[in-house]
């Protein structure tokens, strides 16, 4: 049974590409033997020991004067090279990785041209999207219409969500979290009866 337990674990991996649980499973090497992880050995809290793959956790950074923001490490690994930042349904930028971002490209292709809300809602999040890659030292430079649909202007928040992160102006964030705590019992109950 274990085995079975392996091999679907492995599968899982795969898919969602974790080169910690890759070098677990001798499939892939570092030259730096410090990266690797044993394979009972805990890990950090970034969800890999739970076999959680997402962006979670919330970290407050600022912007800099050349509008750049430094993204925390967890998220870093999580990243690649090269992902997307686009404007927020809420006030802030979206980020996703890139495999992330064509799944849901791909979803707003398959809705019908001709229905007006499909068409406004791809319009509006399609031209604020960007790519983007990390510098050395795990920064990222936002463009001057995001940070602005943001209103970002130094303190930030970092919140991961799942499958993305975002990022928000502190003030917008902490009024964000004040409005949401009345209404959050309420909200679970609503998504929790219908099965979620």
């Amino acid at each position: 049974m274990s085995r079975v337990f392996d091999i679907l674990f492995l599968f899982y991996t795969l898919y969602v590409k974790c080169k910690k649980c890759l070098l677990k499973y001798g499939l892939i090497s570092l030259q730096n033997t410090n990266k690797c992880v044993k394979y009972n050995q805990a890990v950090e809290d970034c969800g890999e020991k739970w076999g959680i793959f997402m962006f979670m956790g919330e970290y407050h950074h600022t912007l800099d004067n050349k509008g750049r923001i430094i993204i925390p490490a967890k998220y870093r690994e999580l990243l690649g090279n090269e992902f997307i930042i686009t404007r927020g349904i809420e006030p802030c930028i979206y980020a996703y990785p890139k495999e992330t971002f064509e799944k849901i490209v791909a979803k707003l292709e398959s809705l019908p041209f001709t229905k007006k809300d499909a068409r406004r809602f791809t319009r509006f999040f399609m031209s604020g999207a960007t790519a983007t890659e990390l510098d050395k030292q795990g920064r990222i430079l936002l463009p001057s219409p995001l940070s602005n649909y943001a209103s970002l202007e130094k303190d930030c928040v970092i919140v991961g969500v799942g499958e993305r992160f975002e990022i928000w102006d502190l003030n917008a964030w902490t009024e964000f979290m004040n409005s949401a705590n009345d209404e959050m019992s309420l909200i679970a109950d609503g998504l929790f009866n219908e099965g979620i």
